[in-house]
């Protein structure tokens, strides 16, 4: 079960909390379609405890479209990363 909570200052930050799921994405997608355009988005990942393989790519999506990635432990983003088709620091 994911938890989402929305805090805005000067950009809006969407803390997550739990395990993301392939259907979560489909909600957080919806959650920043209801953002006005040019608002910037981060996304705080300090207690996801769980991520499906879907989820990652869903989060590589949201890197590459200028979503912040806060708090993301380095596993996630090594994998992120390998789903983006982006070397490691490990393999460069």
């Amino acid at each position: 079960m994911l938890k989402i909570q929305r805090k805005a200052n000067g950009k809006v930050v969407f803390t997550l909390s739990g395990r993301i799921e392939a259907e979560d994405t489909h909600e957080l997608s919806r959650l920043f379609q209801l953002e006005g355009a040019g608002t910037q988005l981060a996304l705080d990942l300090k207690d996801v405890t769980l991520v499906a393989r879907d989820a990652i790519k869903f989060l590589a999506d949201c890197q590459a479209d200028s979503i912040q990635l806060e708090n993301c432990p380095a596993y996630l983003r090594e994998w992120i990363g390998r789903e983006s088709g982006h070397k490691s620091r490990q393999e460069q």
